[in-house]
């Protein structure tokens, strides 16, 4: 069985990772942890980047509609003046940061926080998503929860996009992309097999 955090950090703080492709779970993951922390009176504070308004400026929302009020920020370095008596830090969307996010994560756990990162691990081409490696390098606890294939049924890890565009970040839902396996998975400007 996988360890699981202390509900409290004790004169230590650490880093939790939730990684995976898109409709896996992370937000909601994410979500259900934060609150228990909200419930056990411990001081929240979250985070996501202003690239992400999909469905709200001043919330999280995972794709099944959970929700918690979170701060909209352009630079990651941000948080370390907004975080203030803080013991519980969550961040979504953390592929959208630059590879700061590292050096911020540490800095707060070094400060005894826990910290909760969630965000994609590969991009729609199935290519590592910085700054998400380097953060699960030095991450106490990862999660990788697995969507369902939406062609074969089979688990899914990569993100596919529906879209033929060729830039690397492309902001959207299922209008965008979907789950797939490795499988089922293939490039958008490639020919699929």
């Amino acid at each position: 069985m996988e360890p699981t955090p202390h509900a409290v950090p004790r004169e230590t703080g650490w880093i939790e990772v939730i990684a995976g492709c898109m409709f896996s779970g992370k937000t909601e993951e994410l979500i259900r942890r934060l609150r228990r922390a909200k419930i056990a009176k411990q001081k929240v504070v979250i985070f996501k980047p202003n690239i992400d308004t999909r469905y709200s400026t001043n919330s999280i929302v995972s794709h099944s509609e959970q929700s918690l009020p979170s701060i909209l920020i352009k630079d990651v370095k941000e948080i370390l003046d907004l975080v203030e008596d803080a013991q519980v830090i969550g961040i979504d969307e953390a592929q959208f940061f630059s590879s700061d996010l590292v050096n911020v994560c540490n800095q707060l756990a070094d400060d005894g926080k826990r910290v909760i990162v969630a965000g994609l691990d590969m991009d729609y081409r199935g290519v590592p998503f910085e700054p998400m490696p380097q953060i699960l390098s030095v991450a106490e606890y990862i999660t990788k929860p697995l969507a369902i294939c939406v062609e074969c049924g089979n688990p899914a890890d990569r993100t596919q996009r529906k879209t033929a565009s060729a830039e690397r970040v492309v902001v959207g839902a299922a209008d965008v992309y979907e789950a797939r396996c490795r499988k089922c998975h293939y490039i958008p400007t490639e020919e699929k097999h």
